[in-house]
């Protein structure tokens, strides 16, 4: 089977060892090198940057673009063009690309989770657009499951929704009512969950009541992005800024034509409607949609390839060091990459893991990476070529100061 088709039904399993060779590759796109600029705003502003050790989260500003998606922002930023126009054509192009029968770009995951459940609450229905979050004469409840209901529920609750939490297939069943209006799925918290994902969605069918499933950052293995169309969730959620490196402040709404419609009423360019504030530019919609093509477009196994040599290459130069514990694995269901994690006996390596973070971040460079109290976790897909081989020495210098 090839790697991509494996990767799909993996639990958290050991990955295989790799030696060096293409960790020099340019991987994803991400940019490998940065012209001289006018003018350096980041030390201007006594601003730190760092090697992005962690993974694509929000406050580490998500992902670095593919060269293309800031060439498309450069070009499209010096020509007008009406907002409508450029979602109709766009949205279409992503559609195609996702299996889908239709799509819009958003002001993040976010935003697509509160826009997409505004759409199922209001229909077309003008009026109502202009009463959100004020619910009269709509529907009212949203289905999650106990596993699912996250702090992320709170997009939903912004169109003025109640969560309704069940657990098992029988309290969903007494749960179902005229007050139904939609079902959530988490997918990261899918495995947690007593209903699994294609069940939901028969379920969904069986009342007639639209699906929506928040799948933000798992855009690994690359068909994640039609998987849950084609299993017949009516509503997808992706967030743009993180796996697809496209603008951080950007993300996809896609699913039935009808429901896009309605979500589109409720957002920007039109006024008088709970999204207003969401705006979304042309520059971030073509940047979405080149990012979207670039990342579905690449080549998969290579680029996992590289992200697990860079992952051997900061194994390899710690896992020999006395009292240090390393371990490979791939996460089953979110950010599906290999992740490096590595403790160390306290009375060996006589530094906590948090003082050890700090002291990376202190470097220079610094580095981020995320880790708990007894660990350190590193991924390896949101760095730039090279920067593996500094992370690997910075760590190795730092575990054998600690434990000298």
């Amino acid at each position: 089977m090839k790697r991509r088709e494996v990767i799909k039904n993996l639990s958290i399993l050991p990955v295989s060892g790799a030696v060096l060779g293409t960790s020099s590759v340019l991987g994803a796109g991400i940019l490998s090198s940065y012209s001289a600029p006018k003018r350096d705003i980041f030390k201007e502003l006594g601003i730190r940057t760092f090697i992005n050790a962690a993974g694509t989260y929000t406050a580490l500003s998500g992902c670095l673009m593919h060269e293309e998606v800031v060439e498309t922002i450069r070009y499209s930023a010096k020509k007008y063009a009406t907002i409508d126009e450029v979602q109709d054509k766009v949205g279409a192009k992503i559609a195609e690309l996702c299996h889908a029968e239709s799509a819009m770009v958003t002001a993040g995951c976010w935003s697509a989770l509160v826009l997409g459940t505004a759409g199922v609450l209001t229909g077309t229905d003008q009026k109502k657009v202009a009463e959100l979050p004020h619910l009269e004469n709509m529907k009212s409840e949203v289905l999650v499951q106990k596993e699912h209901n996250h702090g992320y529920v709170h997009a939903l609750t912004n169109t003025g929704i109640k969560v309704v939490e069940i657990e098992t297939l029988e309290e969903f069943e007494k749960a179902v009512n005229e007050q139904t209006a939609m079902m959530w799925f988490l997918n990261y918290a899918g495995p947690n969950g007593m209903i699994k994902d294609k069940e939901w969605v028969e379920l969904g069918k069986k009342h007639n009541i639209p699906t929506m499933i928040d799948m933000a950052a798992d855009s690994t293995p690359v068909t994640n992005l039609w998987k849950f169309n084609e299993m017949g969730f009516d509503l997808v959620c992706v967030s743009g800024g993180k796996g697809l490196t496209g603008p951080q402040s950007a993300g996809i709404l896609m699913g039935k034509k009808d429901l896009i419609a309605a979500a589109r009423l409720n957002a920007p360019p039109r006024g008088g409607n709970i999204g207003r504030g969401m705006k979304v530019n042309k520059e971030e919609i073509l940047g979405m949609y080149v990012a979207l093509e670039k990342f579905i477009n690449r080549d998969h196994e290579k680029q996992w390839k590289i992200w697990e040599d860079r992952i051997a290459v900061m194994e390899n130069a710690v896992k020999t060091i006395n009292g240090v514990t390393t371990t490979v694995t791939v996460p089953p269901v979110a950010n599906i990459t290999p992740t490096l994690t590595i403790s160390w006996d306290i009375e060996k390596v006589k530094i906590s893991c948090n003082d050890f973070r700090a002291n990376l971040r202190k470097g220079d460079p610094s580095i981020e990476m995320m880790g708990g109290k007894d660990n350190l976790v590193i991924t390896s897909w949101m760095m730039r070529p090279g920067e593996e081989k500094i992370v690997a020495a910075k760590l190795a210098e730092e575990l054998k100061k600690a434990s000298s």
